[in-house]
């Protein structure tokens, strides 16, 4: 009888250890993606994450573990080179069966261009025609539970007729879109069925869990969305200044404008001039809220609203401060909301 249990249970952990072995090995690069696709994944398998919350997309070198969980990988998902240039060379490696999605160049989705000056202007803010051409492709794998959902993130995005120009601005260390979209809930429903469909394409027996848990995750931000914007109602209209423009995805999505940016980019600090340029537009026009950022000097912040009545807080668009998993991306958004509006 114990041989016979024994046996039983060698047989049991086989077919287990089988089981697990057939759950693709998936790997994403920053928290608020991997939250998304551990919500895809959940009850079936957990991503690897590359970049650490608290690490900078931009400087991030990778470890020997990150090497490691890349080259393994059967899927993996990634913003995309505005964000992270330096992941393409590594990603470039990779065995030609391995499973590549850039969330930024998927069907469905419209992409923003990065405002230009440390003001950003009332006639900026219009439809943005740039990327069109996303809306135009038929994605056959997306099309599963109301994906057409997705489409009302167009309204009021913004408009840029000086593009050419764009190469100039200082310490410029993006491409030609602004990389944040995931700060759109929109858009992260679009990338929910995205990451659906390219799982069930390696691992189809277990394409109803991923379709299903995408539609919950779906449902769950709309629920999220509600939350939000009642946060919100209480500040609309009201002027605030970011660090740095990460979070015009963000404004579209729930209907408030930032009036400007104390640095350009992630990975450049602003010049003697825009910190004065920024600095007039709080006192002149009376901008009550300075967001600061956890990974970025605050002297800068303190030097925008020195002798002003602004009032300052910090708000972050990476979950720094959040544990990592299937929870992280509402939390990040609501944190976002929750500090803008006790900024005020």
């Amino acid at each position: 009888m114990s041989n016979k249990f024994l046996s039983t249970t060698s047989a049991f952990l086989l077919s287990t250890s089988m089981l697990v072995a057939d759950v693709p090995k998936v790997t994403v690069d920053i928290a608020p993606i991997h939250s998304l696709v551990s919500k895809v994944m959940n009850g079936v398998g957990k991503p690897d994450l590359i970049i650490p919350a608290g690490a900078s997309p931009h400087e991030y070198q990778l470890k020997p573990s990150n090497a490691k969980s890349l080259q393994n990988a059967d899927i993996v998902f990634w913003i995309g080179e505005d964000l992270t240039p330096w992941l393409e060379k590594g990603l470039s490696s990779l065995t030609q069966d391995a499973s590549i999605t850039s969330l930024l160049g998927v069907d469905g989705i419209k992409l923003l261009s990065f405002r230009e000056g440390a003001l950003f202007e009332a006639h900026d803010h219009g439809d943005h025609d740039d990327h069109d051409d996303h809306d135009d492709h038929d994605h056959g794998k997306e099309k599963h539970d109301d994906h057409d959902d997705h489409d009302d993130h167009d309204h009021g995005k913004k408009k840029h007729d000086d593009h050419d120009d764009h190469d100039d601005h200082e310490g410029h260390a993006h491409g030609e879109h602004d990389p944040h979209a995931w700060l759109s809930p929109q858009i992260a429903k679009v990338w929910l069925n995205v990451i659906a469909a390219k799982l069930s394409e390696v691992d189809p027996d277990n394409a109803a869990s991923y379709f299903s848990n995408a539609k919950s995750a779906r449902d769950n931000i709309d629920s999220l969305m509600s939350e939000v914007n009642s946060i919100l109602d209480p500040i609309r209209g009201k002027k605030f200044v970011v660090f740095h423009d990460a979070y015009q995805y963000f404004e579209k999505s729930f209907n408030v404008s930032a009036s400007g940016a104390i640095s350009l980019g992630d990975a450049s600090d602003p010049s003697p001039a825009r910190l004065s340029e920024i600095r007039r537009r709080v006192v002149d026009e009376a901008v009550q809220c300075v967001l600061a950022e956890p990974q970025y000097d605050p002297g800068l912040v303190k030097s925008v609203v020195e002798g002003t009545d602004a009032k300052t807080t910090v708000i972050d668009p990476l979950g720094v401060s959040l544990e990592t998993g299937p929870n992280l991306y509402e939390n990040l958004i609501r944190n976002l909301a929750t500090n803008l509006a006790k900024c005020f």
